[in-house]
């Protein structure tokens, strides 16, 4: 519980590398995400290169941070095989959340940036990586050790909560 109360969208980062080992424990927290008759529809692009960072800052209108951030991660919707097509969003979702709480977990932290929805952000994406014809892409994820630390916010709102009825 603690990574959950503790995170918060992190968009300085120090110029400090994140260690191999972290980035395949954010991929492995990822793919441990649950999903829609278990059709699993992601796949990860993995961005360390300052240009191709650049790339998706300039395509995305809100992953500016990424910038200055070591690493980011593009999750990927795979349409091949999907037995439940309507979830698929869901399931990147829950991805998404157990990639950016592993890297609170593992001292980093991140800000996830959407580009599903966005036509023209998916299509710039799509071109600037070549990806093949069945695979778009859902959102992108700055990551890395935070340039400062804040409070997060508890955003817990009695008001909220509906017990049996609206």
């Amino acid at each position: 519980m603690r990574e959950i109360f503790s995170r918060y969208s992190v968009r300085k980062f120090q110029d400090k590398p994140i260690e191999p080992e972290k980035v395949k424990r954010l991929l492995e927290a990822a793919m441990q995400a649950p999903s829609a008759g278990n059709q699993q529809p992601w796949e990860f692009l993995v961005v360390t290169n300052q240009e191709s960072k650049e790339a998706i800052a300039r395509i995305c209108r809100y992953a500016k941070p990424i910038v200055g951030a070591p690493l980011g991660i593009v999750t990927l919707q795979n349409a091949a095989s999907l037995a439940y097509p309507e979830c698929v969003q869901q399931d990147l979702g829950a991805a998404n959340e157990n990639i950016l709480l592993e890297a609170v977990h593992l001292g980093l932290g991140g800000v996830w940036m959407a580009i599903m929805g966005f036509r023209d952000q998916m299509k710039g994406i799509k071109e600037y990586f070549k990806l093949p014809d069945r695979i778009e892409a859902f959102s992108t994820i700055a990551i890395g050790y935070p340039a400062e630390n804040k409070t997060p916010q508890l955003r817990y709102d009695e008001k909220r909560a509906h017990y049996e009825a609206y």
